[in-house]
């Protein structure tokens, strides 16, 4: 594709040559985030449809899949700061504030001062307002054993026997995972595309040693 012919200022009235820069350095930034983002694809598609795509582990493949999206994340920023109007540059696009869903638990801390004595001893002082963050916090999966105790019983006045709840059913009768163990491993491996064999290392970091053949 050609390039565009050189623009003359000097032929602009003086009080447009500031905005019509403003789009010529904006163009020049699309172009190179195009052509970053056209490398990366061509590599990306040697990597995955190329003679050394056998070659090439699963971890490399996400690796490449996550520069190209660690790519267009940047250049859509960029795109964003370059869009904003005004002397100062929007930076919110940057930042996830005020995104979190409202129906997630939120745990509160209050933090007062040392102390709400008035510096000039005048008593104590009034509340006026607060300063209030958000930050997103996540519980790691907690592994639990699920211990079923079935009382036997019987009388001592005769011989009739001995009489206990029947046990419950099972997904896997005399299997070790609980229902919710099965459908975490099935959600992650089909869903999540969480191999077995990784789900083994992530268990075995919490003492639990489940072989992948299991």
């Amino acid at each position: 594709m050609s390039s565009a012919p050189p623009i003359d200022l000097s032929a602009i009235p003086e009080d447009q040559r500031d905005a019509v820069l403003a789009v010529l350095r904006e163009r020049d930034a699309l172009r190179e985030a195009n052509k970053r983002l056209e490398h990366l694809v061509a590599e990306l598609n040697q990597a995955v449809h190329g003679k050394r795509s056998e070659k090439l582990s699963e971890d490399e493949r996400q690796l490449a899949f996550e520069d190209l999206e660690t790519a267009v994340a940047e250049v859509e920023t960029q795109q964003d700061a370059q869009a904003a109007t005004g002397p100062v540059p929007r930076r919110a696009a940057c930042r996830n504030r005020g995104n979190l869903p409202k129906d997630l638990l939120r745990i509160e801390k209050v933090i007062e001062p040392d102390s709400l004595g008035c510096p000039c001893g005048c008593g104590e002082m009034h509340r006026i307002g607060e300063d209030r963050t958000e930050r997103l916090d996540i519980i790691p999966a907690q592994l639990r054993v699920i211990v079923t105790v079935r009382p036997k019983y019987a009388c001592r006045a005769c011989a009739e026997g001995v009489i206990q709840a029947p046990a419950p059913a099972h997904l896997i009768e005399g299997g070790l995972p609980a229902e919710g163990a099965i459908a975490h491993v099935l959600v992650s491996k089909f869903s999540d595309h969480l191999p077995l064999y990784r789900q083994s290392q992530i268990l075995a970091r919490s003492g639990i040693d489940i072989h992948r053949s299991t």
